[in-house]
């Protein structure tokens, strides 16, 4: 708001302690209360002071003007009030631009507040999930080498029994070779023994 200087606020102190002339005057009287209307309403009663006071002296000439003068001063004191009501309804619509401004700032630092967090939230859930994952790849690769760990021995076993059991069955395969070599052996020998005897007188 601007500071009034010295010399209006004093003239507004002699417009207010000079005698009142308006009800003389329709439309004095009527402009007056326009101007009342503005000082009575809280949102205005603060703004456009010195359009009003302008307002105020305007309305005071038009009061005390002669009848000659009263169109002219009638002109002024209508402009001097319209602009004293435009100046304290912009001051009015400035402060509640100047309101919306401000909320329209704080609601959007809290939406980046939230959105950050929303951020951070989704950030740590997607940290978290990527250690499950990695942790769970783990326990299975961790498995799957067990697994063929377990194979391997199992496969060696088999592949030793299978070495034993080849060997054995070699083994028995000589060992019957041997067998029915003898047994020819034996039976030649027998052959040949008859034979001599039956050869005697």
């Amino acid at each position: 708001m601007k500071t009034l200087p010295i010399s209006l606020v004093l003239a507004a102190a002699l417009l207010a302690a000079a005698p009142a002339h308006a009800a003389d005057n329709p439309d004095a009287q009527r402009l007056s209360q326009r101007l009342q209307a503005l000082d009575s309403d809280p949102a205005t009663a603060g703004v456009a002071a010195y359009e009003r006071l302008q307002a105020r002296q305007a309305v005071q000439v038009l009061a005390q003007a002669r009848s000659s003068a009263r169109a002219a001063a009638l002109k002024v004191a209508q402009a001097r009030v319209e602009t004293a009501e435009i100046a304290a309804r912009t001051a009015v619509t400035r402060t509640e631009i100047d309101r919306l401004d401000r909320e329209r700032s704080e609601l959007l630092v809290e939406s980046s507040r939230r959105e950050a967090a929303r951020a951070r939230q989704e950030a740590e859930r997607l940290r978290i999930q990527a250690q499950i994952q990695a942790e769970e790849a783990a326990r299975l690769r961790e498995q799957a080498d067990e697994d063929a760990a377990a194979r391997a021995e199992v496969e060696g076993a088999l592949d030793s029994v299978a070495s034993d059991q080849a060997a054995k069955l070699r083994a028995a395969r000589k060992r019957a070779a041997e067998l029915a070599r003898q047994e020819a052996e034996l039976m030649q020998q027998g052959d040949q023994e008859q034979g001599g005897s039956s050869d005697q007188p």
